[in-house]
């Protein structure tokens, strides 16, 4: 829209300083004054639209007047008596805009380039038509938040909520006051929030929540639960990603709202395989035959690289590739699509790991490190990601919001080169993308005075316009279905399309990492006593039963 915007102010000037008699209308200049603030997050004041006009200002003002009378401008209010107030654009001007947006931009590229694109092509048979459906920009709170000393955000130092530091500016004209935000690793995140929760008032309105996290934090009292504080509606559930949502809850309430749906993928490299005549793996022995065919350590080329790291890292792995084996880590019940979690709140489970399965999965992860790379045993995160944006390796399991290390790295060989595939399956489970992400959710230690305040708040950062200004910005992360269909982000990456057909097949599951109080320590049991298998100190059966035993002795303090 800024491109766009820019170019239609310049040509506005172009044709004013050829004869005045051209020069663009004051309702077009005004427009185009409220917009760029709206896009750029500046301040837009009477006094300043009338001069952006370059109209008499009796002209303007009475062009401004009309204008609000038409819905066309919002008005809000700056101090408390409302005799100063901003000014921006209303939903229909910045729908309209949108439109006009995508409209110039095509008749441009069919003139200037000397042919009608494909893209082109498409406004006449439907294009125009699903870009007419493309989310307007965030929209302005027509009451400032009054938060004494701004809004306080806790989240996760990661690049879709670094996205959304770097959008601060507009965030604070949306809700029309500044935003504190601080960002920490995933465990000083854990270790900050109880910190915060054992407080007497929060230093926090809204927090951002693993969704593991979140049957813990709502036995702990350390969210509130939604439905005490909102209206449900008002989120529109039906829009999200059907297994984000649930995972959102813990006995039946809601304790967040999903900010990040992002399930774990494996990425793959379509040029490699095409050249090697590989199928994309739908199964783990085809995994593994594609591991060992692409794997060439001589020519620098590794077969997959996934977390190994002790602990966490590795815990996480155990727990997904035993749902890929069709086993979750607890005895839930098996039901269409998966497991049942809605009971979890009852706390009557208990730990499977020594079984069957269980040895098929440890089985598996050891001839995994065959056609891995070096270093393995302390690749996690974010470290099985560089290796493979770098084409050192082919394939690699990998959370969506990691992406953009090689979708928007214009050196990267994997850019525009990468397929995305739920985990493939072992001989008794289904092809699954489990999902991780966070949701963000309001601190029960919060002062009722700041509690209505902080519920607006949370509303714009989870709305459709910032998930897609979001995505807009790099992040490949997006809990909502109207955001994934939005013509505007399919055009950015493949990503959004091929998440959102995995959750219309089921996929997309959560089951895999039952947010329970103990899964903590169950990820970390796991990841210690797997490691400890895979570099070869215990057997596979020794590591099932100790992991077992230690889980078992886990749930049994609680």
């Amino acid at each position: 829209m800024l491109c766009v915007l820019t170019f239609m102010e310049n040509l506005g000037d172009e044709l004013e300083n050829v004869a005045e008699f051209f020069a663009l209308t004051p309702n077009l200049r005004i427009s185009m004054h409220l917009i760029r603030g709206h896009l750029e997050g500046r301040l837009v004041t009477m006094t300043s639209l009338i001069g952006a006009s370059r109209a008499p200002y009796a002209t303007a003002n009475r062009r401004i007047k009309d204008m609000q009378k038409e819905g066309l401008i919002d008005q809000r209010p700056r101090t408390a008596t409302g005799k100063s107030f901003s000014l921006h654009p209303s939903v229909t001007l910045l729908d309209q805009w949108t439109q006009l947006t995508n409209r110039v931009h095509r008749l441009a590229t069919a003139q200037f380039e000397g042919a009608v694109s494909a893209e082109t092509s498409d406004y006449y048979f439907g294009g125009s038509y699903l870009n007419a459906k493309s989310i307007p920009p965030m929209k302005v709170l027509a009451e400032p938040l009054k938060l004494a000393g701004g809004l306080r955000v806790l989240v996760h130092g990661d690049p879709t909520f670094m996205v959304m530091d770097n959008l601060k500016r507009q965030f604070e004209q949306t809700v029309g006051t500044q935003i504190h935000q601080r960002a920490f690793s995933i465990d000083r995140l854990r270790e900050e929030t109880m910190r915060n929760a054992a407080r007497k008032s929060s230093s926090y309105d809204i927090i951002a929540v693993d969704l593991p996290w979140v049957g813990g934090f709502a036995e702990q009292d350390i969210l509130m639960p939604l439905d005490e504080i909102m209206d449900i509606s008002r989120i529109d559930p039906g829009d999200f990603h059907t297994a984000g949502w649930q995972a959102a809850h813990w006995g039946g309430r809601a304790y967040g709202i999903p900010a990040q749906t992002t399930p774990e993928l494996l990425f793959y490299r379509k040029d490699l395989f095409a050249q090697a005549g590989l199928e994309p793996p739908a199964t783990t022995q085809e995994l593994l035959a594609a591991a060992k065919a692409l794997h060439d350590p001589q020519r620098g080329l590794y077969g997959i690289a996934w977390n190994a790291a002790r602990g966490t890292a590795l815990g996480h792995t155990v727990l997904m590739t035993m749902a890929d084996f069709g086993q979750p880590i607890l005895d839930l019940k098996p039901i269409a699509g998966g497991f049942e979690t809605e009971s979890l709140a009852k706390r009557a489970y208990r730990v499977t790991i020594d079984t069957p399965a269980g040895l098929q999965v440890a089985e598996f992860l050891k001839e995994l490190l065959n056609y891995s790379p070096p270093g393995i045993h302390s690749m996690s995160w974010y470290e099985r990601i560089r290796p493979y944006a770098a084409g050192k390796v082919a394939m690699a399991f990998g959370y969506t919001l990691l992406a953009p290390y090689f979708e928007l790295d214009e050196g990267s060989p994997a850019k525009d080169q990468t397929g995305y595939l739920p985990h493939p399956a072992g001989p008794d489970g289904a092809p699954i993308a489990p999902i991780g992400g966070y949701v963000l959710g309001i601190p029960a230690n919060l002062p009722k005075d700041r509690v209505p305040a902080a519920v607006e708040a949370l509303l714009v950062f989870t709305s459709p316009p910032a998930q897609k200004l979001f995505v807009q910005n790099g992040s490949r992360t997006n809990p909502r279905y109207s955001v994934g269909a939005d013509p505007d982000v399919q055009r950015l990456s493949p990503i959004f399309e091929a998440v959102d057909a995995m959750s219309a097949r089921d996929e997309l599951q959560y089951w895999p990492r039952p947010p329970i109080p103990e899964i903590d320590e169950i990820i970390q049991i796991c990841g210690e006593e797997f490691h400890d298998m895979l570099r070869g100190v215990i057997s596979p059966q020794d590591a099932l039963r100790r992991a077992q035993e230690r889980a078992e002795a886990t749930l049994a303090r609680q």
